[in-house]
């Protein structure tokens, strides 16, 4: 049976007391299937003893006999009510139907999801700064741990925590906390003394280091992609929660984590982990957290996922408050040359220092190179099994033989290949890159993964001449001109559960980012790959996540006051538009565009949601107020009429619209922008031309006479009948001679939740 945690929501401020177990369940125990779930009660209570007590009370009426002690896992009492604990399936339903319980779910298991990234947006270290602000800022970040003897997080220069810090530094064992790394938490259901908040992955360093690790000269991975490594805002602080390991991340501990991060004080939370596939807002714990941490001002940056082979609806962040983050790439690229024994060059993707000096080295066929495993998939089996069984030609796990590789390069056709060279002892491979054309990957050992094309040519060679010989070059950087482009592995929108909703929101540097990394993590995620560095290069939208978290940090640090919609809005609203020609999905992979780092903190008007309109909004998808609660912790029953309320008139920076396939529609958008610019100004309406719709803006010109001043226009597209399953779209801006609030306009056919498809 599956790993289940119980939650029981208290209110909006976020933090987890463990309650640690000494005995465990005996195999005659009448409890022995029992498994985790998250029991959720509601908001939270000002005395948390009371909580305590009640939460064992109720957990006592169900267990019986049991000791609540050994049930427990997780009490969650600061931003919200609520506890993890083992539980039987009758045990869960009986707490479900209690008085006073919002709603009981099973424990599910989430995944994690730079030298030159910050120059390319245009946001160099000379950029107008605000450093006492800056320093006052603290970015919560939720991932897999920290290492905090990295030069990146080191305190040199800093003063004391800011006075609004109210968290604490519980690393474990030889974990110690500074000025700059000022908090740390690490969740393990049930605790265990060896645990502790550092990283041993690499991957909560590399988070953190993005979003707020500090300037640090010469940074390299073994030499390549030197710079200056740092974060968005330099001098903010740092809170790090761990709750992923190399497994995954349990939502009872993303919880606990959010529920910390909330009371503990935190101004921004970056948040690079997923599901694997969106989910209602009530059972997904990183949209029910972020809920609170929304009401109480706090910001989520949340990576859109890496299902991007996936095709359409696939991206997992979707909730309308937080800010949902696509990955592309930057104008540095990574390559790994292969000279082949012919004299020909061909260009591949790669990220390894290693060199043959000269050398060239037999090529070897995977499908020569293995004694137990046929080289060839069987279609009957793929047909039976839904998967590809192990076979010599990609170089499947265990499928290469020591002796027939030894001193050779592998040729696999598949990328994953190349870690199967290195396990057999290989010395190097040439892969087909079936994984992405725009990354690179670390690899450990020397190896390049070539396009279809290239990779046909080393297999014609090797058809050619008796004894194939390669070198694969140390991998180096070049100049990429087409770049940004969005990653191949970036998930794509629309929205399936609200379509009305443009998902993902904002696009980020998310390939082949050099950042802060774990030393005793492996670089390319190999078991045998011993390699110890400070810095390596990742890719993902985990790795664009924290780019965008570190811009928030910046806008808050000139507008402290601002609401976490304002920031996101003028985050949205400055974004670069990016080129359609070279993302051919256009606004589902790239939301409102490329950040723009320095447009931000002035972006003239934002679109400002408040906490009732999103109350309405769930309204408006047909919750129920049981539904609702399960989210927000309270009872908020929907207000009269908010049901026939369209959700794309809730007030958000992008206008989109889901319609019926191949009939004429006519939609209309109800939006609301505050002046946060001069208080005397004059915006007009700008709308790109598109043949396929009508657009018309009501009224047309704007007029401010204040600061925070509040304007009410309203859109209405008309347009012929789309085929199914497809977009269109064109750009609404709002622009006074200064500032352009640029908001992307997106009709769609695509499916959702809701409807038949």
């Amino acid at each position: 049976m599956a790993n289940y945690s119980v939650h029981l929501f208290l209110t909006i401020s976020l933090v987890l007391t463990l309650v640690k177990s000494q005995s465990s369940i005996g195999p005659n125990d009448d409890r022995k299937a029992s498994s985790a779930y998250v029991v959720y009660m509601g908001s939270a209570r000002e005395d948390e003893y009371s909580t305590t007590s009640m939460q064992a009370s109720i957990l006592q009426q169900v267990i019986k006999q049991s000791s609540v002690a050994d049930s427990l896992i997780i009490s969650y009492r600061k931003s919200f009510n609520g506890f993890a604990a083992k539980l039987t399936d009758e045990e869960a339903e009986e707490l479900a139907s209690m008085q006073g319980v919002v709603s009981v779910f099973p424990n599910r298991i989430l995944h994690l999801q730079t030298t030159r990234s910050w120059d390319f947006m245009g946001f160099s270290s000379t950029v107008r700064r605000n450093p006492t602000a800056e320093s006052d800022v603290i970015i919560g970040v939720i991932d897999g741990g920290i290492w905090p003897e990295l030069p990146s997080f080191s305190d040199e220069g800093f003063g004391p925590a800011p006075k609004k810090w109210k968290g604490v530094c519980r690393g474990g064992k030889n974990f110690t906390c500074n000025n700059k790394l000022i908090g740390a938490r690490f969740y393990t259901s049930p605790p265990s003394p060896e645990e502790s908040a550092r990283d041993e992955v690499g991957h909560g360093s590399h988070t953190a280091s993005t979003a707020a690790g500090n300037v640090v000269n010469d940074a390299s991975f073994f030499g390549l992609a030197q710079g200056t490594a740092r974060g968005g805002v330099p001098s903010a602080r740092i809170a790090a929660y761990k709750v992923c390991s190399a497994q995954g991340c349990e939502s009872v501990d993303i919880l606990a984590a959010f529920d910390d991060a909330i009371a503990d004080g935190v101004d921004i939370l970056t948040v690079s982990l997923g599901a694997s596939e969106s989910s209602d807002f009530f059972n997904d714990v990183v949209a029910i957290g972020s809920f609170h941490a929304m009401e109480k001002g706090i910001l989520t940056v949340n990576s859109a996922g890496n299902n991007g082979a996936a095709g359409p609806l696939a991206v997992s962040s979707v909730s309308p408050w937080l800010l949902s983050v696509a990955a592309s790439s930057t104008d540095r690229k990574i390559l790994s040359k292969v000279v082949l024994g012919n004299g020909k060059t061909l260009d591949g993707l790669a990220v390894h220092p290693y060199t043959y000096k000269g050398k060239k080295l037999p090529i070897v066929y995977g499908r020569d190179a293995s004694r137990s495993c046929p080289p060839n998939e069987a279609r009957r089996i793929i047909e039976i099994t839904k998967r590809i069984p192990s076979t010599s030609r990609i170089c499947s796990e265990s499928c290469l033989d020591n002796s027939l590789v030894k001193g050779k390069i592998a040729l696999c056709d598949q990328f994953i290949g190349n870690f199967e060279a290195h396990n057999a002892g290989a010395a190097g491979a040439i892969v087909l890159n079936d994984h992405s054309d725009n990354v690179s990957f670390v690899t450990p050992l020397p190896a390049s993964a070539l396009s279809v094309r290239n990779y046909d040519l080393v297999k014609s060679y090797m058809n050619s001449t008796k004894n194939p010989v390669a070198e694969i070059l140390r991998s180096e950087t070049i100049k990429d001109l087409y770049s940004p482009v969005v990653a191949q592995f970036s998930s794509l929108g629309p929205n399936f559960i609200v379509p009305d909703i443009l998902k993902p929101d904002i696009t980020a540097p998310g390939v082949d980012i050099l950042a802060a990394f774990s030393p005793i993590g492996a670089p390319s995620e190999t078991p045998g790959d011993k390699r110890q560095t400070k810095y390596s290069v990742m890719s993902g939208t985990s790795m664009a996540c924290p780019h965008v978290a570190g811009i928030a940090a910046y806008v808050k640090s000139f507008h402290p006051d601002w609401s976490p919609s304002a920031i996101k809005s003028a985050i949205m609203t400055t974004a670069l538009p990016m080129d359609r020609s070279k993302n051919p999905d256009g606004e589902i992979s790239y939301g409102s565009g490329h950040v723009n780092p320095v447009k931000a903190i002035n972006p003239g008007l934002v679109y400002e949601t408040l906490n009732e309109e999103y109350i309405k909004l769930m309204c408006s998808l047909g919750y129920t107020t049981d539904n609702i609660k399960r989210v927000s912790g309270n009872n908020s029953p929907c207000p009269k009429g908010s049901k026939n309320v369209a959700p794309r008139n809730l007030n958000y920076p992008s206008l989109t619209a889901s319609v019926a396939a191949n009939k004429p529609f006519t939609v209309s958008f109800h939006r609301t922008v505050k002046n946060v610019g001069p208080a005397n100004s004059i915006y007009k309406v700008q709308v790109s031309p598109n043949p396929r719709l009508q657009v018309k803006v009501v009224p047309e010109v704007l007029s401010f006479k204040a600061l925070n001043e509040v304007k009410a226009f309203t859109v209405t597209v008309n347009g012929r009948g789309l085929r199914a399953e497809s977009t269109v779209s064109t750009t609404l801006i709002w622009w006074d001679g200064s500032h352009s609030v640029r908001s992307p306009i997106l009709v769609h056919t695509h499916p959702s939740i809701n409807s038949n498809a």
